[in-house]
């Protein structure tokens, strides 16, 4: 059972690391590249590596979807003042 559970994580992790690269919209990409973090946390915890898991869900997930966030809207605020 494990095993199988395993394998739909790696494959919605794979699925969601291709469709970053169709994804149009940048808050989308970011919300994928989310995804992909958690998911990669779950897969080491699954793997007995708690501390990795941690550091990447608290870095992978949660601080680089904020940096990535604030820089898309402070970089869409000058684009809108140019316009």
């Amino acid at each position: 059972m494990m095993q199988y559970l395993f394998l739909l994580l790696v494959l919605i992790m794979l699925g969601s690391a291709v469709s970053i690269i169709f994804i149009k919209d940048l808050l989308s990409a970011v919300i994928v590249v989310t995804v992909v973090s958690l998911v990669a946390s779950i897969l080491f915890l699954f793997i007995a590596a708690p501390d990795v898991a941690i550091t990447e869900a608290s870095i992978g997930a949660a601080l680089t979807t904020v940096i990535f966030v604030i820089a898309i809207s402070r970089t869409r605020k000058k684009i809108d003042k140019q316009d």
